[in-house]
């Protein structure tokens, strides 16, 4: 095959880490990963298969004993025992150490996995939940994959299949120290590459048989009502769909549809004059008919008689099939303008060669293709399988418009993280079926911002479309803005890319990766990280009648916690119901977070690096943040060609935020920025006596306090990204207490209860006394469960 295909990879293990008998080989990996291998014919496998590329970890500290019925193996994570023989439930076992289980963290051979689960193929036709593959971590402290059956990578780019009749397992017995497991998973299998700036940003999907003219002006509407967009995701109906029955049905196609679409280069470059890069979904399985414009090319490539218009089969386990597949079908398409693909592949996973999935033939083979020119390679398709994180970016499927569905993605989400999918593409606000909710659809929305790959999408019908101008002026309000905030979390956003690959570290993981041993950290099992100073609890429900805001069980971990979107200022270290107006969901950022933002979010204006920040620093602690940028579309990333900007927070008598001088590549930032900086936590008093500084140098800056979040903003004038700038204030750290009345009659007013009732409870919170006599005399007045609630997490936060 071409250069293009053959992968990197370095799959032989170090022969100090392997304990090999007449039949078996145990690879120590690490001291918690385990290879164990049997071959009747003592004849075990060092090439790389579909998931393991990389077995050369260091050498590993472990103790063999042999006994006269066995050997045993001991390192600091796992004690092995083994009679030597056929892999069997009383001849193999592994005990993980540590004080994990009385009797769950010891696996013998054959027993089923209770781990935390990994992900699934696709959420297609799902109405709510769906059953989920295994992962590599678990409460019980191990886990299990099984290799035996996945094709081998060959040196020159081709699979062929693995002898049948063997074992070849990897054990993952690392307790619950879940991000080293996960570490290890990636360099065993591959890292999860960085995707491109646009990827980041707002996608426009969905499957209706749009013109160049209404295409471009409902993009125009979007720019009009400030609605901004980086990818343009262009369904089935791009090409020609109503064809000739002689060829069979229209969903297969690779010829513009020039009805719909008589200039498809023209359109295109008017997409990416907008700043938007353009996908083209494909479904491959019905091959090349004779209708296709370059059926002939296909057809005497493969061997086939085009003069009897005879079709082209799709053929993914024939690499001259696969090739010809690139050069004529899609080469084309991208040389128009055509960006990346999406692989709508839905036909099962069977191929001519026994074992072998096509899905994970076009995943990996589309995604090495697309990296052919130097840009940083990226695909759209399903998961198929342990290594897919090496093909981002996951499409789950066609789910059901229902709240059911809408409540299980974020928990999908952020679980697919234990098998180091980190970047799942939903279609936000649901696709089929099912049925509208403005509500829903807000929250949805809401979520969607705050997951990997925000992609609006939905079905063909003419009632189903995600315009947010088609719902209520509160869900067009709520809908809005989150689209904007998406934009503005970009340099934030665009970090964390860069330490998903460079440190194992996915967007969203659960809350048991940072609180392993909170027993509470797994109860919440739709609340996670979004990054490493976000944690997101979605709302998935619909609001409470009369209260007029939906609530959310959430886990508040120890520490003071701000809610990004309100302002209020929570202590940590309890469970407790958070309720939200439709304008937002609870978003709580850790007390010395510093959060870089951006007021820049046009489509041309995202997918480069900014010329103004917006930094959001929370008061309470030291911190600090390492923006990351670079050229945002080439793979000069894997070098480490970029520029970091370190951003410290210390707090004393005063507060001083400092932005170091750019370094590295900094010619792929601009040569100045403005910066606006958002102090929160502070009383207006700290304005006092503050200061900007440049270099040392006190420059004119304005200074204003925003009352409802508690927060100093400095504006800065243009400074060169290569000075360093100083905000300095002086200590006055607010404790929000002045909040609390405004925001218990910010909460009554809008709520749709008894004016009686609103007095007497209003008459209550004004009456100056302490909380516990306050929180007595509400409890007294054996008000509603939420209307209590609501109060009291304003009143405790």
């Amino acid at each position: 095959m071409k250069d293009i295909y053959k992968v990197q990879t370095r799959p032989v293990a170090l022969e100090a880490n392997m304990v090999i008998g007449e039949k078996y080989r145990i690879t120590m990996l690490t001291e918690g990963l385990i290879r164990l291998e049997y071959s009747e014919d003592g004849i075990f496998e060092d090439r790389a298969t579909q998931m393991a590329f990389f077995r050369d970890f260091p050498e590993t500290n472990y103790r063999l004993l042999h006994m006269e019925d066995r050997i045993e193996i001991h390192t600091s994570r796992i004690h092995l025992i083994y009679n030597e023989k056929e892999f069997s439930s009383h001849g193999l076992s592994i005990q993980v150490k540590g004080n994990l289980s009385a009797y769950h963290s010891i696996w013998h051979y054959g027993e089923e996995i209770h781990d935390l689960k990994g992900t699934a193929r696709t959420l297609d036709m799902v109405d709510g939940e769906t059953e989920l593959e295994h992962g590599v971590v678990s409460e019980f402290g191990y886990s299990l994959l099984d290799d035996s059956k996945s094709q081998i990578l060959l040196e020159d780019g081709w699979i062929e299949p693995r002898k049948k009749g063997i074992q070849d397992l990897y054990f993952w017995g690392y307790g619950h120290d879940y991000k080293e497991a996960l570490h290890d998973f990636y360099y065993l299998c591959g890292k999860s590459p960085m995707l491109p700036r646009y990827a980041l940003g707002n996608w426009w999907s969905r499957y209706y048989k749009y013109t160049e003219d209404s295409y471009l002006e409902l993009m125009k509407k979007f720019e009009e009502k400030n609605l901004p967009f980086t990818v343009a995701v262009i369904d089935m109906d791009w090409h020609m769909v109503d064809i000739d029955p002689k060829y069979g049905s229209g969903w297969t196609g690779y010829t513009w549809n020039k009805e719909l679409f008589p200039d498809p280069a023209r359109f295109l470059k008017k997409l990416h004059d907008r700043g938007m890069k353009v996908t083209l979904n494909v479904h491959p399985a019905d091959g090349v008919r004779a209708h296709e414009e370059m059926y002939r090319q296909m057809a005497e490539t493969m061997g086939v008689d085009y003069e009897q218009e005879d079709p082209v089969s799709c053929d993914p386990a024939d690499p001259k099939f696969l090739e010809a597949y690139f050069e004529y079908l899609h080469h084309p398409r991208e040389k128009e303008g055509v960006d990346f693909w999406w692989i709508d592949w839905q036909q099962g996973n069977n191929t001519k060669i026994e074992g072998l999935d096509p899905l994970w033939i076009f995943n990996h083979f589309h995604f090495l293709d697309s990296k052919r020119e130097g840009k940083r390679p990226l695909t759209f398709s399903r998961y198929a399988g342990p290594g897919s994180h090496r093909y981002p970016i996951g499409f789950s499927g066609d789910t059901h418009t229902t709240w059911d569905s809408l409540n299980f993605q974020p928990y999908f989400t952020a679980t697919a993280s234990n098998i180091g999918y980190g970047w799942w593409s939903h279609d936000i606000g649901g696709h089929m079926l099912g049925y509208k909710n403005d509500e829903m659809t807000a929250r949805w929305t809401q979520y969607g911002i705050y997951s990997p790959i925000m992609r609006l999408h939905s079905s063909c019908s003419e009632f189903n479309g995600k315009e947010p101008w088609r719902f209520k002026k509160e869900t067009d309000d709520a809908m809005s803005e989150a689209l904007r905030e998406r934009h503005r979390m970009m340099p934030y956003l665009y970090t964390m890319n860069y330490k998903s690959y460079m440190e194992d570290r996915p967007l969203v993981v659960p809350m048991y990766y940072e609180y392993p041993e909170e027993r509470r950290a797994y109860e919440v099992k739709n609340q996670y990280f979004f990054g490493e100073n976000m944690v997101v609890a979605p709302i998935t429900s619909p609001r409470i009648k009369g209260l007029n805001v939906a609530k959310v069980k959430t886990w508040i971990p120890e520490g003071n916690w701000y809610d990004l979107h309100t302002g209020l200022k929570y202590s940590g270290g309890r469970m407790m119901d958070l309720y939200r107006t439709l304008d937002s969901i609870p978003v709580l950022v850790k007390e010395g977070s510093i959060l870089p933002f951006t007021d820049e979010i046009s489509g041309v204006q995202t997918v480069k690096n900014p010329n103004s920040l917006r930094i959001k620093v929370f008061a309470g602690k030291e911190g600090n943040f390492s923006l990351y940028e670079d050229d945002n579309e080439t793979c000069r990333y894997q070098e480490g060609i970029c520029a970091v900007t370190e951003i410290n927070y210390t707090e004393g008598e005063q507060s001083v935020l400092t932005i170091a001088p750019a370094t590295g590549e900094t010619s792929v930032l601009p040569e100045k920025r403005a910066y606006t900086i958002e102090m929160t936590g502070y009383a207006k008093e700290a304005c006092q006596q503050a200061q900007a500084l440049v270099n040392g140098k006190e420059i004119n800056a304005e200074f204003t306090y925003a009352e409802e979040k508690q927060a100093v903003v400095i504006s800065l004038p243009q400074v060169a990204v290569l000075d360093e700038v100083q905000i300095v204030l002086s200590g006055h750290l607010n404790s929000g207490e002045k909040q609390v009345a405004r925001r218990c009659f910010e909460f009554l007013n809008q709520a749709e209860i008894g004016f009686v009732l609103k007095d007497e409870i209003y008459q209550i919170l004004m009456s100056g006394k302490n909380l516990a006599v306050i929180s007595t005399e509400l409890s007294s007045m054996n008000l509603d469960h939420d209307l209590y609630g609501a109060l009291m997490e304003i009143l405790t936060a």
